[in-house]
């Protein structure tokens, strides 16, 4: 279960037997906290890459230091060195490890192409985990449903009779 799921459980063990409209107010009211929390810490990014991405990007650079590379054609190259070898398509962002396909994010020897190429490896990184797309994620706001007293409910739909 993820931490969301978890807190949301824990948050509403005391709600369970409160009216629905209740329990939906707490549960926007807890959403509406952390979407302006995470777009809080979103806006303080400095990095290039979301926190998690970072951390777990930032280590495969040394990783990828006093690896083999060999050019073979202006877009591919063959890394060798470390436990496996890798070939890799700068262009179509893959190699033969799978890791850079699967996650999106380069591996060892896509970080050795880069440099050997003279490539950003930022710009070899899906953009899904660049902070931009982390801002935008979080970036509406979810407000609170107005009072009932203050809908616009459209007639058709005021006057529609719906049985339990």
């Amino acid at each position: 279960m993820t931490n969301m799921v978890e807190s949301l459980n824990s948050m509403l063990v005391n709600a369970k037997d409160f009216p629905y409209v209740a329990l939906l107010d707490i549960i926007q009211e807890k959403m509406s906290k952390w979407w302006n929390d995470r777009r809080i810490v979103a806006m303080a990014i400095t990095a290039p890459l979301t926190p998690s991405r970072e951390s777990e990007f930032r280590p495969l650079f040394a990783q990828s230091n006093g690896r083999h590379t060999l050019q073979l054609n202006p877009v591919t190259y063959h890394v060798k060195g470390g436990e496996l070898e890798g070939v890799v398509d700068i262009f179509n962002k893959t190699c033969t490890c799978k890791e850079f396909d699967i996650d999106k994010l380069p591996c060892v020897h896509a970080i050795a192409a880069a440099h050997h190429a003279q490539v950003s490896v930022y710009s070899l990184v899906s953009p899904y985990y660049t902070k931009e797309y982390y801002a935008l994620a979080y970036g509406e706001t979810i407000y609170p449903v107005r009072s009932q007293s203050q809908w616009d409910v459209p007639n058709e739909v005021a006057t529609r009779v719906v049985l339990p």
